[in-house]
């Protein structure tokens, strides 16, 4: 049977550039890969063709000799006529270096030291800091590079060997049947190295536990759950790798005024029966100060009073809050028998005043007075 034209095999032109044939080749694999189409013939023998194009094409001297002779200039370079021959020389364990390199880092997937570990640390600061901002010193215990080996690891004054296993690559190659998996060299642990003599300090780990003190600048308008980045003040890799970072926490103290939610501040404010009967001022805190509270005579427990700008300027930028001040009508305690008199005589004359002194009170007992005789009660 005649094989077919190899740039046909992949669809590409017979000018297109490696990436162009490498790119074919991959989408063609993933399509066919006998993986993905398990007891499929049709689709293992598209696979087989597609990597003998691949094989040829990506090889510039076969492809050369490909463009003058045909398939006659590569007969047994790239041939897929049968057999598991065809795998043999590079198979599957290259087509899985092609196909999947870019996703583990290319083929041979290089050495890479691993990062250091990101470390937390909860500050506590009180709503007036949170609001205003503030520079902090915090101390932290962290892992910083050994000072006598450099974060080698190795003994001061030597240096660590290549790895006799995965030859300084970090990686070594596991065959399993026809595939061929890459995985980090258990000797070296991917560093690509190894520590014949010991750093007696670190103990070869190039690593060294200690605290260390920072200063943290705290900006202005923070709240609870606010987190603030130190950039390679995380603990230190092992072997000289890029350390982590120190994420601090932001955790804002209950206040025993104020309530925050977002820009906004809340507070109660105790009245006494007088002064939300007859109205009057009252002197409120913020946090940047005392100001006046107007009540109106006839103000109701509950109502609510808005003091604008007197809240908090959000850290991301925006408009200064609002400050609202809930007013709390306060009962009378403690009375004495004067007082109590007192209160029945204004009882009476308010009682004898009905809906024009408490049209709440006298709107409520209607729908009660209703409600019974629906009940037939």
């Amino acid at each position: 049977m005649s094989q077919r034209d190899y740039y046909d095999v992949l669809g590409v032109s017979r000018n297109a550039s490696e990436q162009d044939i490498k790119k074919a080749f991959r989408r063609l694999a993933m399509k066919y890969h006998p993986d993905r189409n398990p007891d499929d013939t049709d689709a293992l023998a598209k696979f087989k063709e597609a990597k003998a194009a691949h094989d040829v094409l990506s090889d510039a001297r076969k492809r050369s000799a490909y463009d003058q002779f045909g398939h006659a200039g590569v007969s047994g370079q790239g041939g897929y006529g049968g057999g598991p021959g065809d795998f043999a020389g590079g198979g599957f364990s290259d087509i899985f270096g092609d196909v999947f390199g870019d996703i583990f880092g290319g083929r041979g997937g290089g050495r890479r030291t691993a990062r250091g570990a990101d470390l937390r640390y909860d500050l506590g600061l009180t709503l007036e800091e949170a609001v205003a901002g503030k520079d902090v010193k915090i101390r932290i215990p962290t892992t910083v590079e050994c000072h006598h080996c450099g974060g080698s690891g190795a003994k001061p004054g030597t240096r660590p060997k290549e790895c006799p296993t995965c030859h300084g690559v970090g990686q070594v190659r596991m065959q399993q049947g026809f595939f061929s998996i890459q995985q980090t060299c258990p000797e070296c642990r991917g560093t690509g190295k190894v520590v014949e003599e010991a750093c007696r300090y670190c103990r070869g780990a190039g690593r060294l536990k200690e605290e260390k003190t920072l200063s943290v600048k705290v900006p202005a308008g923070v709240d609870t759950g606010d987190r603030i980045r130190l950039a390679g003040e995380g603990e230190a890799s092992e072997h000289g790798g890029v350390p982590g970072d120190l994420y601090v926490q932001v955790v804002v103290e209950d206040h025993p005024i104020f309530k925050r939610e977002d820009s906004h501040l809340f507070c109660e404010v105790p009245i006494s029966f007088v002064t939300a009967a007859l109205g009057g001022e009252l002197e409120v805190p913020t946090l940047n100060g005392k100001v006046v509270l107007k009540v109106p005579a006839g103000t109701q427990t509950g109502k609510l009073f808005r003091m604008r700008g007197k809240g908090v300027k959000p850290v991301r930028g925006g408009p200064v809050g609002d400050l609202l001040c809930r007013v709390i009508v306060e009962t009378p305690v403690n009375l004495t028998e004067r007082q109590k008199e007192l209160l029945r005589e204004f009882e009476d004359s308010v009682s004898a005043g009905g809906k024009h002194h408490s049209p709440q009170s006298s709107s409520w007992l209607d729908g009660v007075k209703h409600f019974f005789e629906k009940m037939g009660l």
